[in-house]
Protein backbone atom coordinates (compact mmCIF):
# COMPACT_ATOMS: atom_id res chain seq x y z
CA UNK A 1 0.00 0.00 0.00
CA UNK A 2 1.21 3.77 -0.62
CA UNK A 3 2.40 5.59 2.03
CA UNK A 4 -0.34 7.96 2.43
CA UNK A 5 0.75 9.81 5.27
CA UNK A 6 3.30 11.27 3.47
CA UNK A 7 1.75 11.67 0.35
CA UNK A 8 -0.65 13.86 1.87
CA UNK A 9 1.82 15.19 4.43
CA UNK A 10 3.97 16.87 1.31
CA UNK A 11 0.96 19.07 0.54
CA UNK A 12 -1.31 19.86 3.36
CA UNK A 13 -0.22 20.80 7.35
CA UNK A 14 -0.02 17.96 9.09
CA UNK A 15 -2.98 17.55 11.01
CA UNK A 16 -5.28 17.90 8.05
CA UNK A 17 -2.82 14.92 6.72
CA UNK A 18 -2.73 12.97 9.08
CA UNK A 19 -6.99 12.34 9.07
CA UNK A 20 -6.53 11.85 5.57
CA UNK A 21 -4.05 9.58 5.11
CA UNK A 22 -5.88 7.23 7.35
CA UNK A 23 -9.23 7.91 5.57
CA UNK A 24 -7.30 7.03 1.99
CA UNK A 25 -6.29 3.63 3.85
CA UNK A 26 -10.08 2.95 3.93
CA UNK A 27 -11.20 3.39 0.65
CA UNK A 28 -8.61 0.89 -1.05
CA UNK A 29 -10.68 -2.17 0.03
CA UNK A 30 -14.02 -0.74 -1.13
CA UNK A 31 -15.51 -1.50 -4.15
CA UNK A 32 -16.76 1.26 -6.01
CA UNK A 33 -18.42 0.70 -9.19
CA UNK A 34 -18.15 3.55 -12.27
CA UNK A 35 -19.88 5.75 -12.33
CA UNK A 36 -18.78 7.18 -8.86
CA UNK A 37 -20.02 10.60 -7.57
CA UNK A 38 -17.52 12.15 -5.25
CA UNK A 39 -20.16 14.63 -2.98
CA UNK A 40 -18.60 17.37 -1.37
CA UNK A 41 -15.34 16.76 -3.51
CA UNK A 42 -13.56 20.19 -2.60
CA UNK A 43 -10.59 20.99 -4.69
CA UNK A 44 -9.86 17.20 -5.79
CA UNK A 45 -6.76 16.48 -3.47
CA UNK A 46 -8.19 13.80 -1.50
CA UNK A 47 -9.49 11.90 -4.94
CA UNK A 48 -5.90 12.42 -6.77
CA UNK A 49 -4.29 10.63 -4.07
CA UNK A 50 -6.74 8.13 -3.26
CA UNK A 51 -7.75 6.58 -6.17
CA UNK A 52 -5.92 4.93 -9.06
CA UNK A 53 -8.43 5.87 -11.49
CA UNK A 54 -10.52 8.93 -12.41
CA UNK A 55 -13.84 9.09 -10.85
CA UNK A 56 -16.49 10.18 -13.11
CA UNK A 57 -17.81 12.98 -11.10
CA UNK A 58 -17.20 16.08 -8.79
CA UNK A 59 -20.20 18.00 -7.05
CA UNK A 60 -19.56 20.90 -4.97
CA UNK A 61 -21.04 24.11 -3.83
CA UNK A 62 -17.71 26.49 -3.82
CA UNK A 63 -16.40 28.03 -6.65
CA UNK A 64 -12.88 28.14 -5.40
CA UNK A 65 -12.36 24.08 -5.13
CA UNK A 66 -14.38 23.59 -8.26
CA UNK A 67 -11.69 25.50 -10.21
CA UNK A 68 -8.93 23.67 -8.50
CA UNK A 69 -10.75 20.14 -9.10
CA UNK A 70 -11.07 20.93 -12.34
CA UNK A 71 -7.53 21.63 -12.62
CA UNK A 72 -6.13 18.22 -11.28
CA UNK A 73 -8.11 16.29 -13.92
CA UNK A 74 -9.06 13.63 -11.34
CA UNK A 75 -12.68 13.82 -12.50
CA UNK A 76 -14.34 13.03 -15.95
CA UNK A 77 -16.14 16.36 -14.81
CA UNK A 78 -17.06 18.20 -11.62
CA UNK A 79 -19.95 20.30 -10.92
CA UNK A 80 -20.53 23.33 -8.91
CA UNK A 81 -23.94 22.42 -7.52
CA UNK A 82 -25.90 22.07 -4.11
CA UNK A 83 -25.78 18.63 -3.35
CA UNK A 84 -29.48 18.88 -2.65
CA UNK A 85 -30.02 20.14 -6.37
CA UNK A 86 -27.72 18.30 -8.63
CA UNK A 87 -28.11 17.90 -12.58
CA UNK A 88 -28.61 14.38 -13.17
CA UNK A 89 -31.18 11.74 -14.19
CA UNK A 90 -32.39 8.93 -11.38
CA UNK A 91 -30.04 6.13 -10.97
CA UNK A 92 -27.53 7.61 -12.79
CA UNK A 93 -24.44 6.49 -10.73
CA UNK A 94 -23.31 2.96 -9.66
CA UNK A 95 -21.31 4.18 -6.13
CA UNK A 96 -21.08 7.49 -4.47
CA UNK A 97 -18.24 8.58 -1.67
CA UNK A 98 -18.51 11.73 0.68
CA UNK A 99 -15.19 12.24 3.03
CA UNK A 100 -15.76 14.48 5.99
CA UNK A 101 -18.17 16.57 3.70
CA UNK A 102 -21.62 15.95 5.20
CA UNK A 103 -20.97 17.33 8.27
CA UNK A 104 -20.58 20.51 7.06
CA UNK A 105 -24.51 20.30 5.64
CA UNK A 106 -26.93 22.53 7.11
CA UNK A 107 -29.71 20.48 5.52
CA UNK A 108 -28.37 17.28 5.29
CA UNK A 109 -31.39 15.46 4.84
CA UNK A 110 -32.01 17.24 1.49
CA UNK A 111 -28.69 16.33 0.53
CA UNK A 112 -29.28 12.57 1.89
CA UNK A 113 -32.37 11.90 -0.65
CA UNK A 114 -31.08 13.69 -3.41
CA UNK A 115 -28.02 11.03 -3.09
CA UNK A 116 -30.28 8.52 -3.14
CA UNK A 117 -31.80 9.79 -6.06
CA UNK A 118 -28.80 10.02 -8.50
CA UNK A 119 -27.78 6.28 -7.17
CA UNK A 120 -28.50 3.23 -9.14
CA UNK A 121 -31.12 0.62 -6.06
CA UNK A 122 -27.72 -1.54 -4.83
CA UNK A 123 -25.29 1.23 -5.17
CA UNK A 124 -23.06 1.67 -2.18
CA UNK A 125 -22.72 4.81 -0.81
CA UNK A 126 -19.48 5.14 1.61
CA UNK A 127 -18.33 8.52 3.77
CA UNK A 128 -16.50 9.52 6.63
CA UNK A 129 -18.29 11.77 9.42
CA UNK A 130 -17.25 13.24 13.31
CA UNK A 131 -19.00 11.24 15.89
CA UNK A 132 -20.90 11.81 19.56
CA UNK A 133 -17.55 11.19 20.38
CA UNK A 134 -15.67 14.16 19.07
CA UNK A 135 -16.11 17.15 21.24
CA UNK A 136 -16.10 15.38 24.15
CA UNK A 137 -12.14 14.19 23.58
CA UNK A 138 -10.82 17.26 22.31
CA UNK A 139 -7.72 17.64 25.28
CA UNK A 140 -7.98 20.81 26.21
CA UNK A 141 -11.66 20.45 27.15
CA UNK A 142 -10.69 17.49 29.08
CA UNK A 143 -7.67 19.37 30.67
CA UNK A 144 -10.60 22.47 31.71
CA UNK A 145 -12.92 19.66 32.80
CA UNK A 146 -10.63 18.25 35.21
CA UNK A 147 -9.59 21.30 37.01
CA UNK A 148 -13.34 22.22 37.58
CA UNK A 149 -14.04 24.79 34.78
CA UNK A 150 -16.95 23.13 32.58
CA UNK A 151 -18.26 26.03 31.40
CA UNK A 152 -15.37 27.34 30.10
CA UNK A 153 -14.60 23.72 28.98
CA UNK A 154 -17.97 23.74 27.01
CA UNK A 155 -17.33 27.27 25.58
CA UNK A 156 -13.94 25.77 23.99
CA UNK A 157 -15.78 22.97 22.61
CA UNK A 158 -17.95 24.93 20.71
CA UNK A 159 -15.46 27.65 19.88
CA UNK A 160 -13.96 24.14 17.90
CA UNK A 161 -16.89 23.23 16.42
CA UNK A 162 -17.42 26.52 14.91
CA UNK A 163 -13.93 26.78 13.43
CA UNK A 164 -14.22 23.39 12.43
CA UNK A 165 -17.71 24.61 10.39
CA UNK A 166 -19.15 21.25 12.31
CA UNK A 167 -23.51 21.63 11.44
CA UNK A 168 -23.78 17.62 13.11
CA UNK A 169 -21.66 14.99 15.08
CA UNK A 170 -23.82 12.52 15.45
CA UNK A 171 -23.96 8.75 16.51
CA UNK A 172 -24.80 5.83 14.44
CA UNK A 173 -28.08 5.31 15.50
CA UNK A 174 -28.83 9.01 14.66
CA UNK A 175 -27.00 8.58 11.32
CA UNK A 176 -28.74 5.68 10.66
CA UNK A 177 -32.32 6.94 11.33
CA UNK A 178 -31.45 9.83 8.91
CA UNK A 179 -29.83 7.27 6.26
CA UNK A 180 -33.22 5.14 6.52
CA UNK A 181 -35.58 7.77 5.84
CA UNK A 182 -32.89 8.98 2.40
CA UNK A 183 -33.11 5.41 1.06
CA UNK A 184 -30.13 3.51 2.36
CA UNK A 185 -29.25 0.73 4.34
CA UNK A 186 -26.35 0.72 6.87
CA UNK A 187 -24.29 -2.16 6.29
CA UNK A 188 -21.57 -1.73 8.46
CA UNK A 189 -19.43 1.24 10.50
CA UNK A 190 -16.33 1.93 12.32
CA UNK A 191 -15.26 4.39 14.84
CA UNK A 192 -11.33 5.99 13.83
CA UNK A 193 -9.53 7.81 15.74
CA UNK A 194 -8.44 8.13 19.04
CA UNK A 195 -8.54 10.43 21.51
CA UNK A 196 -4.82 10.65 21.20
CA UNK A 197 -5.04 10.97 17.75
CA UNK A 198 -7.08 13.61 17.40
CA UNK A 199 -5.09 15.75 20.20
CA UNK A 200 -2.91 15.87 17.54
CA UNK A 201 -5.22 16.92 14.91
CA UNK A 202 -6.32 19.65 18.12
CA UNK A 203 -3.35 20.93 18.69
CA UNK A 204 -2.43 21.34 14.94
CA UNK A 205 -4.97 24.15 14.33
CA UNK A 206 -2.62 26.14 16.27
CA UNK A 207 0.84 24.46 15.12
CA UNK A 208 -0.30 25.07 11.62
CA UNK A 209 -0.86 29.11 11.22
CA UNK A 210 1.96 29.58 9.33
CA UNK A 211 0.86 27.17 6.73
CA UNK A 212 -2.53 29.12 7.09
CA UNK A 213 -0.44 32.03 6.14
CA UNK A 214 1.51 30.50 3.20
CA UNK A 215 -1.91 29.03 2.02
CA UNK A 216 -3.04 32.76 1.33
CA UNK A 217 0.01 34.15 -0.25
CA UNK A 218 0.66 31.36 -2.43
CA UNK A 219 -2.02 29.27 -2.70
CA UNK A 220 -0.25 26.09 -1.38
CA UNK A 221 -0.32 24.67 2.51
CA UNK A 222 3.91 24.14 1.91
CA UNK A 223 6.40 26.22 0.02
CA UNK A 224 8.16 22.37 -0.29
CA UNK A 225 7.08 18.74 -0.01
CA UNK A 226 10.45 17.20 -0.31
CA UNK A 227 10.46 13.49 1.87
CA UNK A 228 13.16 15.09 3.79
CA UNK A 229 11.23 18.21 4.51
CA UNK A 230 8.42 16.45 6.21
CA UNK A 231 10.37 13.55 7.72
CA UNK A 232 10.06 14.55 10.91
CA UNK A 233 6.19 15.62 11.14
CA UNK A 234 5.80 11.80 9.44
CA UNK A 235 7.89 10.13 11.87
CA UNK A 236 5.95 12.01 15.01
CA UNK A 237 2.71 11.20 14.13
CA UNK A 238 2.85 7.73 11.87
CA UNK A 239 2.07 6.13 15.44
CA UNK A 240 -1.81 7.81 15.43
CA UNK A 241 -1.72 6.96 11.30
CA UNK A 242 -0.79 3.05 12.13
CA UNK A 243 -3.44 2.89 14.77
CA UNK A 244 -5.58 -0.45 14.69
CA UNK A 245 -9.06 0.45 13.63
CA UNK A 246 -12.11 0.19 15.18
CA UNK A 247 -11.67 2.59 18.03
CA UNK A 248 -13.93 2.49 20.08
CA UNK A 249 -13.76 5.99 21.76
CA UNK A 250 -12.48 7.22 18.15
CA UNK A 251 -14.02 10.65 17.07
CA UNK A 252 -14.55 9.74 13.83
CA UNK A 253 -16.96 7.04 11.90
CA UNK A 254 -16.70 5.81 8.41
CA UNK A 255 -19.98 4.34 6.98
CA UNK A 256 -20.54 1.90 4.37
CA UNK A 257 -24.28 1.92 3.12
CA UNK A 258 -26.24 1.09 0.39
CA UNK A 259 -28.93 2.30 -1.79
CA UNK A 260 -31.97 0.50 -0.96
Amino acid sequence: MKDYLYLHTRDLPYFRALLRAVESRFYQDLDLPSPTLDLGCGDGHFAQLTFDRKLEAGVDPRTGPVREARARGVYGEVIEADGANMPYPDAYFSSALSNSALEHIPHLDGVLAETARVLKPGAPFVFSVPNQNFLPSLSFARFLDAIGLKPLAAAYRAFFNTISRHETCENPEQWTKRLEAAGFKVERYWHYFSPAALAAFEWGHYLGLPSLVIHFLTGKWRLTGSRWKVAPITALIRKYYEEPVPQENGGYTFYVTRRV
